[in-house]
């Protein structure tokens, strides 16, 4: 498979406002008079999106098949504890390195200095090429310096984050072995977001499923002779598959500096791409938002052996609707950042309201079908070997619980995209979600004494949509004023829709005897009971779907 081809590039037009004034011709709720017509851009986003979407799809399939794999040979018990605290290692360093901070940092960043290429007088160095040569020697030294702090200081990792567990000596091992991925994990990023800004879609798409396949394939080869140690191995493995299956694409779009032609110097005084002004807020933020899953393990450590693995199985499952509601603001964040350096703010607004109703539809739906479905869906995905019918209720219990956050957690993902996508310092998302996250330990602390795995559950959803509501509010008075009482409005009539769907597929799993057949009959049940409600409540982006629908059949046929 090929990278999918960029349009040529538009030239850099004068720098506008930092913050785009809202419309004032229509009301507040009102709809563009007008639809934006296809262009070489949008289909180039379109195939970008469906090609996202399926590699987001297969690399979502095998991890389900790896939880499935560790589910079966290990169950959930002290073993699996004990490994999850290890894997929040790469949890952490996924959400720093690959789908938050280097991507919100990185992407912007060369966004700008492709629009800048070729607008200086006078011959110099390649702006692509001088901010890799300034940025990544020193981000390999620092990840190489973590890298080896966390192999040293795994007992103390361990101990704080899940005291009293069980194993502790097997927490280590592990721990020291998914410490390589904060190198890996952060090649992976770097080679993304630079792909990305160059419109290259198709490896960074990619990386989860060589990622998921590695540990797959060393769990199968290695679990008789490591036991739950192999997963820890596996994470290793497939952390440098995700460097190498970028590599090839990343060395023929930004080759190392000296290796091309000198291109048009950037313009004298420009400001430089990144600087502590700018990590630090995105950083605390990405740290902020991962801190849940800490404070989670933290809690849970005390509770009876498995409450740590039936919380993780959980998550892993009921935040695969909000993965895939994410691919869409993922292939257009690039289109934002870049409109914003080229002083097109009003096309960035456009896009980012079109968005997150997209993403919303995308998410809720999913959220119907696992409340409504949940015990049939664990059942199918992991009740075998070692993983019993008790660990299958009470997984799906706690999954219901979590999905009651997965629009929130899509919101914030979607939205703080927009803010960081100007490359210009801003604290109010690290501060939005620092108040989601004491919501989250606030609410954590008092209800795991009353209701153990599912009041830690309802403290992640709380927190997470206390920060939703924060960013959407203080998205307009920071970067791209966004009418947030359309989004709001728009949303809430999604909710209406996807809560129809999700009450005919808990009706529909109640007439039906079997996991199988109830989930196979709420696949058509849960979509078309949610389309229809939609329609049906005036859900804005339906009737262009369907149109878009009508006008592919002909197509089709």
């Amino acid at each position: 498979m090929t990278d999918t081809s960029a349009p040529p590039e538009p030239p850099v037009r004068p720098e506008r406002s930092a913050v785009v004034p809202a419309p004032s011709a229509a009301p507040d709720d009102a709809r563009p008079a007008e639809q934006p017509r296809p262009s070489g851009l949008g289909r180039v986003l379109a195939r970008a999106a469906a090609v996202t979407a399926a590699l987001t799809a297969l690399g979502s399939l095998l991890g389900l098949v790896r939880d499935q794999t560790i589910a079966h040979l290990f169950g959930a018990g002290p073993a699996t504890d004990a490994f999850l605290v290890a894997w929040t290692v790469p949890e952490l360093s996924a959400t720093v390195l690959i789908e938050d901070a280097m991507a919100l940092l990185l992407i912007p960043a060369f966004s700008l200095a492709l629009a800048r290429r070729g607008t200086g007088a006078g011959q110099g160095p390649d702006p692509v090429r001088a901010l890799l040569a300034a940025t990544l020697p020193r981000l390999l030294l620092a990840l190489a310096t973590v890298m080896v702090l966390l192999e040293l200081g795994a007992p103390a990792i361990v101990g704080v984050l899940a005291p009293g567990l069980r194993d502790s000596a097997l927490a280590v091992d592990c721990t020291r072995l998914t410490a390589a991925t904060v190198l890996t994990f952060g090649l992976t990023g770097y080679f993304s977001a630079a792909l990305r800004a160059h419109r290259r879609f198709v490896p960074p798409a990619a990386v989860y499923v060589v990622y998921n396949i590695g540990i797959v394939a060393t769990l199968l080869l290695l679990h008789a002779r490591w036991g739950v140690r192999a997963a820890a191995a596996g994470v290793a493995v497939g952390g440098l598959l995700m460097v190498l299956v970028q590599l090839p694409s990343f060395l023929r779009r930004v080759p190392p500096c000296g290796t091309g032609p000198r291109r048009s110097a950037e313009p004298a005084g420009a400001p430089a791409p990144l600087g502590l002004a700018l990590l630090a807020p995105v950083i605390v933020f990405t740290l902020c938002r991962q801190a849940q899953v800490l404070i989670e393990r933290f809690l849970a450590a005390p509770l009876p052996a498995g409450a740590i693995s039936h919380l993780n199985y959980a998550q892993k499952v009921a935040q695969l609707p909000m993965v895939l509601s994410l691919m869409i603001v993922t292939v257009t964040f690039p289109v934002v950042a870049r409109a914003l350096a080229d002083g097109e703010p009003e096309k960035a607004r456009l896009r980012v309201e079109r968005d997150l109703t997209l993403a919303g539809m995308v998410v809720l739906l999913g959220t119907a079908f696992v409340i409504a479905c949940a015990p049939q869906i664990v059942h199918v995905l992991f009740q075998r070997g070692a993983f019993d019918a008790v660990d299958t209720a009470a997984t799906a219990s706690v999954m219901r619980v979590y999905a009651l956050g997965l629009l929130g957690q899509s919101m914030v993902g979607a939205l703080v995209r927009p803010f960081f996508s100007a490359a210009r310092p801003t604290w109010y998302p690290a501060a939005a979600m620092g108040a989601g996250l004491l919501i989250t330990v606030v609410a954590g602390a008092v209800t795991v004494g009353y209701w153990g795995i599912y009041g830690i559950a309802g403290a992640n959803a709380a927190g997470i949509t206390a920060t939703a509501v924060l960013l959407l509010r203080g998205l307009g008075t920071q970067v791209i004023a966004v009418r947030a009482r359309t989004v709001a409005a728009g949303l809430g009539r999604l909710v209406i829709a996807a809560t129809a769907a999700c009450a005919a597929g808990w009706a529909t799993t109640r007439l039906l005897p079997g996991p199988v057949p109830s989930l196979t009959v709420c696949c058509l049940v849960v979509p078309a009971v949610a389309t229809a409600t939609a329609a049906a409540v005036r859900v804005p982006e339906i009737p262009h779907l369907l149109a878009t629908v009508k006008r592919k059949l002909p197509h089709a046929r």
